[in-house]
């Protein structure tokens, strides 16, 4: 059973009063500066050109945000950097718990079926997540985060045409130490965070982090009673750091996460077409789902990275890295108790990754030089079972990929103002696709445990193999009048491999065996970073124009003959620009505040597709829309501290904004997300000594009803099922951190 959530939030805001009134209080100056990363005037560091640098000297957009500002803004995960990065869409995937959607700049994840490939580059500690199953990454254990907006094609190279996103987590070090914390929420949220480091002699440390959560569901499932929208997930990290010199550091890393939250169904956005007696649900969270409950996503790997100081100016680093993961999942696109249209599935995934990279530091020349090498294998099963006509379509496939790279990208300082900078990228994909598609009469077939189904016709059995290579470049050129001000303008292209489409029915579309092209998108970003009016001014602005050409879309569509028809076009030709303003001030230790925001328009030039099952393409652009890509993206903060009973009390408002966008390509009305606000606010107390922290966290104050994924299959076989997914209501968090 849910908790009641209205006497928590009223004690939150109640509390919420006081701190503000509080924090406005004139301060002492016992604290020098507010205590996050970043949230003062000291020089942010990223990695982001794959060496340490300042923020101010990287000639590319970048947002970066430490792991103690999202904690201390009651971040639950990484999806929480879309209500602070203009531009950026960061999602659950519609029908999951831990499936990532990211879209940057309009350039994103189209499909988060395996074998389709992700279009902003995950990474955790340099390690490439190649599937975005289990990649909704918590907050714990982190460093900081940094968004890199536009293609990052030389240092990243394949599946970053939108962009990156860099999860560091926190180095051991040599000290003893640790932390604990617990927190306790609105719908019987627990949440249990333990991490230590223990150092062993001079040169050795091992130390790992734990994280718990449960919470029960936003909603239920009016059908089997089950919690739905819930949270139950347990994640670990593991690792050992040997530095026996300055010049020597190895880490080897393990981590596991286990959710078992149960499945996401939606709800219903219009009646069933009449074919029951259709109830509406009282609140868009619950669910008459009846297809069941089970759900279970594990994912894992282990890394090991090695760097070694060759000489005063020359760095050689190694990362080696395993990764697998499975997910068994349901859903149910009917949202009824039968069978109407259900998807049994699972996913199955693994890659090994080993990175060389060679960084020179010279007096006016700076760099790397690498390899990479990518193997990984993912497949999976579904089945779209029609129960109105005692159907069920088996669908199966695996995709293996090869991918082996050759990077360089350095900067020279022409001189003490004026920079050039420029890399290459040669990358080679070797691509297996295997793809399976059966007709079944009955109600699931053998795959997923109905033994007494009779097989019927073959849609699609075939094996085939394609390659895809390119060359891809980046150049910038940076003019720093001062170290407080850095002007630049930068060039860059994104390369994304073909493949072969895990839906893909030869019935209707026989080209399916050949598989699909690459894509590719050029940019060009004219920039100003600066830092002004002695540090306590910072503000970053760019401006961009991208061409996407040959862009990979997935359409899915109802079928009366053959269920669901799925298939990947490249779609032509799309031309985007747009706009993006950052802003930190820092007027005082104990006032600092954060605004953003992102303009991005996005249009087809060209969308060629197949219509109605023709064999000849038709350019619909004109019909066409980029989707979860809003027009505008907002957001603002301000932290205000005051000491306070031997700490420092800190209150943080905050707002976001996004404007209306589409779930698709095509326009549908009944799921388009319309735009939002949403209003966060959190209080914090930290000790004199800094070993204990008190928080109040309340995320979407005004109870905002926010639509963020959807289905749409429509018509009396498939029950007119027009389902949404939706962001989480309000909530209220209360922690307590205690550090040894």
């Amino acid at each position: 059973m849910k908790s009641p959530k209205f006497p928590i939030i009223r004690a939150t805001l109640l509390a919420s009063i006081a701190v503000s009134g509080l924090a406005v209080a004139t301060p002492t100056m016992a604290q020098d500066q507010i205590a996050d990363e970043g949230e003062g005037g000291d020089e942010i560091i990223v990695t982001a050109r794959r060496r340490e640098e300042s923020l101010i000297d990287v000639p590319i957009s970048v947002s970066a945000i430490s792991g103690d500002t999202l904690a201390a803004q009651g971040a639950v995960d990484i999806t929480a950097l879309q209500d602070k990065t203009p531009n950026l869409t960061l999602q659950i995937a519609r029908g999951s718990n831990s499936t990532l959607i990211g879209f940057i700049r309009g350039v994103g994840q189209q499909d988060p079926l395996w074998g389709f490939e992700p279009g902003v580059g995950l990474y955790v500690d340099d390690v490439y997540i190649a599937r975005p199953q289990g990649a909704v990454l918590d907050i714990f254990d982190v460093s900081r985060v940094e968004v890199l907006r536009g293609p990052q094609g030389t240092l990243y190279g394949r599946n970053t045409v939108g962009g990156a996103i860099k999860y560091v987590t926190n180095r051991l070090g040599s000290d003893f130490g640790g932390k604990v914390r617990a927190s306790y929420g609105a719908f019987n949220q627990i949440d249990l965070i333990g991490q230590v480091t223990v150092p062993i002699g001079d040169a050795l440390s091992i130390g790992g982090a734990v994280a718990w959560y449960q919470r029960d569901g936003f909603g239920t499932n009016l059908t089997t009673g089950a919690e739905h929208y819930d949270k139950d997930v347990l994640a670990g990290r593991i690792s050992a750091e040997f530095a026996p010199s300055d010049d020597i550091f190895i880490r080897i890393a393990a981590d596991k996460t286990i959710d078992k939250s149960n499945p996401r169904h939606g709800s219903r956005v219009v009646g069933n077409a009449g074919l029951a007696a259709f109830e509406p649900t009282r609140s868009v969270y619950d669910t008459r789902a009846g297809i069941g409950d089970d759900n279970k996503v594990t994912t894992q790997g282990v890394s090991l990275t090695g760097e070694f100081g060759l000489s005063d100016r020359l760095t050689f680093k190694t990362i080696s890295a395993y990764r697998d993961g499975r997910t068994d999942t349901l859903i149910d696109f009917d949202n009824t108790a039968g069978p109407v249209l259900d998807i049994p599935a699972f996913y199955d995934d693994r890659q090994f990754t080993q990175e060389l990279q060679l960084l020179f530091e010279g007096e006016r020349i700076q760099g790397v030089a690498g390899l990479y090498y990518l193997d990984a294998r993912a497949s999976g099963a579904f089945d779209t079972v029609l129960g109105l006509a005692n159907l069920t379509i088996l669908t199966s496939g695996t995709v293996k990929t090869k991918s082996y790279a050759a990077f360089a990208d350095f900067s020279f300082d022409v001189t003490d103002e004026f920079k050039i900078s420029g890399g290459l990228r040669y990358t080679h994909d070797d691509k297996t696709g295997t793809v399976f598609r059966r007709n079944f009469t009955g109600i699931r077939s053998p795959e997923f445990g109905n033994a007494a189904a009779v097989p019927g016709l073959i849609r699609t059995n075939y094996t085939n193999d394609r390659s895809f290579k390119k060359l891809t470049p980046r150049v910038s050129l940076s003019y720093q009048p001062s170290d407080q001000l850095n002007f630049y303008a930068s060039y860059g292209q994104g390369f994304k491999s073909g493949g072969f489409d895990m839906r893909g029915d030869a019935v209707f579309t026989p080209t399916t065996v050949d598989g699909y092209d690459s894509e590719t998108i050029d940019s060009y970003e004219l920039g100003l970073k600066s830092a002004l009016l002695d540090r306590k001014l910072f503000a970053n602005v760019a401006l961009f124009k991208s061409t996407y050409k040959d862009q990979q879309v997935t359409i899915q569509a109802p079928s009366l003959a053959g269920g669901v028809v799925s298939f990947v076009d490249n779609a032509g030709r799309g031309e985007i620009w747009g706009a993006e303003l950052e802003l930190r001030a820092v007027p005082s230790p104990y006032f600092s505040m954060n605004a953003a925001f992102g303009y991005t328009n996005a249009d087809y030039k060209e969308f060629l597709t197949f219509i109605g099952g023709g064999t000849t393409p038709v350019d619909v652009a004109d019909q066409r829309d980029f989707q979860n890509t809003p027009k505008f993206t907002a957001s603002a903060s301000a932290t205000m501290s005051s000491d306070f009973l031997g700490g420092l009390l800190s209150f943080t408002p905050a707002i976001s904004m996004r404007s209306d966008s589409q779930l698709f390509e095509f326009a549908t009305p009944l799921l388009d997300p319309d735009g939002y606000f949403l209003v966060d606010a959190s209080a914090n107390w930290l000790s004199d000594d800094e070993r204990i922290k008190l928080s109040v966290n309340l995320r979407n104050l005004t109870d905002e009803r926010y639509r963020v994924g959807g289905y749409n299959f429509p018509g009396a076989l498939f029950g007119n099922s027009i389902i949404g997914y939706y962001g989480p209501p309000r909530t209220a968090t209360f922690s307590v951190e205690y550090r040894f």
